[in-house]
């Protein structure tokens, strides 16, 4: 499994920054309908920038995606396939 794996099951991406806070919550819609959440906060809101608060809630997303696919292929090579 690789990054481009991954990034080839993403069906979509949003990112939403929650009200009154430096919170960026992205959303990976896969493929399948299943969501992966990733968020990132800066702490100090004078700092804030959205660009950067997207980049570190997808790499959040993407990183709990690791886990759930190494899960599927562990599963596909227990199967045979």
């Amino acid at each position: 499994v690789s990054l481009q794996d991954i990034q080839a099951k993403v069906k979509k991406t949003t990112y939403t920054v929650l009200p009154d806070t430096t919170t960026t919550v992205c959303q990976l819609h896969m493929e399948n309908g299943y969501v992966i959440l990733g968020t990132s906060a800066c702490v100090d809101p004078s700092k804030f920038n959205s660009a950067l608060g997207e980049k570190y809630a997808y790499e959040d997303a993407i990183n709990k995606a690791w886990p759930l696919e190494g899960y599927l292929l562990a599963q596909e090579i227990f199967q045979g396939n």
